[in-house]
């Protein structure tokens, strides 16, 4: 009688134990809990639609982002290229077509998994903030502000810096000089040691922080906007068309880069000294043609604009803007229709 006690007792918790689960796993079905294998499929697909939008929109402005980088490294005392079609006809003229797109190999190679990371840290990142966001206020219904949009975007643009730096770094190097990324690699550590992949950090870091904050705060923000004040007669932001998409893109763009563009110079000057080669390319006063030293980025701030003027801050703004009005707009709207392709149920902005 005694065992029969004990094997209904343990049938009955067995039961109990049995529906407790289907209970949980009911309600983790309600929450939307999808599971480890769907959420892993999700993050690649997520990674694959951030890192088409960067490999799209960088090859589509190739020309330009060499342009700029000649513009601002080029020695103040022998210029060659004076504007942006003047230097895009110069170098088609020397380099041929091929010129053009010098060093966009490997620019892909960087951007490619640069905008994966930072497509993708930003959703987390702004999921994070949403959910702590809502602990604080106790607001359930709460949604992501602009500045709150911003610490995302930073947070984001921090991570995808840090991770593909090294490629960045090269990137200078091969428009300048190198024949690819792996030469370039090789000559720089062996000439001037691991830590000079790492040459401009600080100020990349620094500059990231309003540039891809800014991208997303006052994309999201726009979109955002439009949708409440129900312009076009959207509901969301899934009825907004590709050109308004375009258009918020391209004003994201120019806000990011505008602040954000004096640091990118430096970050520039840094990464050239130490390099053997740099005395044609980045000189001082115009008397010597050793290359110029710089112990920091205050130091190299101020010796760019006490040589060169406070406008050398802002060399090759013209190109630049040219260039990532439109690479931030093909970006965005390009993540967000691969997304749409690949059935990705994750969204920017929640």
């Amino acid at each position: 009688m005694a065992s029969e006690d004990v094997v209904a007792k343990s049938t009955g918790e067995s039961a109990v134990t049995t529906i407790v689960n289907l209970a949980e796993e009911a309600k983790l079905a309600r929450e939307g809990v999808k599971a480890p294998g769907h959420a892993i499929l999700s993050v690649c697909k997520s990674l694959v639609a951030g890192g088409v939008a960067g490999g799209v929109s960088r090859t589509a402005v190739a020309p330009l982002e060499r342009l700029k980088i000649l513009l601002q490294v080029q020695n103040p005392h022998s210029i060659k290229y004076s504007g942006t079609i003047q230097g895009l006809k110069y170098i088609w003229r020397t380099e041929g077509f091929r010129g053009l797109f010098k060093g966009n190999g490997t620019n892909c190679a960087r951007i490619v998994p640069n905008s994966a990371v930072k497509f993708f840290s930003y959703e987390q990142a702004s999921s994070g903030i949403l959910w702590l966001y809502r602990r604080q206020t106790g607001r359930e219904d709460a949604q992501l502000t602009p500045v709150l949009r911003l610490g995302a975007g930073a947070c984001a643009g921090i991570i995808a810096m840090s991770a593909t730096y090294p490629m960045d770094m090269v990137r200078g190097r091969i428009t300048v000089q190198y024949r690819g990324m792996f030469h370039a690699l090789g000559m720089v550590y062996r000439e001037e040691g691991f830590r000079a992949l790492y040459k401009g950090w600080l100020p990349s870091v620094i500059g990231v922080i309003p540039y891809v904050g800014l991208n997303f705060a006052v994309y999201e923000s726009l979109k955002d906007w439009l949708v409440k004040s129900k312009a076009y007669m959207c509901e969301d932001d899934q009825d907004l068309g590709v050109v308004t998409k375009l258009a918020c893109g391209a004003a994201a763009g120019t806000v990011g880069q505008t602040v954000a563009y004096p640091l990118d110079v430096i970050r520039r000057r840094m990464q050239m000294i130490g390099w053997k080669d740099a005395a044609s390319v980045v000189t001082g006063d115009g008397r010597t043609k050793a290359p110029i030293e710089y112990s920091g980025m205050i130091d190299a701030f101020r010796k760019t604009v006490r040589h060169e003027g406070f406008g050398a801050l802002y060399k090759g703004l013209v190109p630049n803007s040219v260039k990532v009005v439109p690479s931030i707009a093909i970006a965005f709207v390009t993540y967000e229709i691969v997304k749409d392709i690949l059935g990705v149920e994750m969204r920017i902005s929640d």
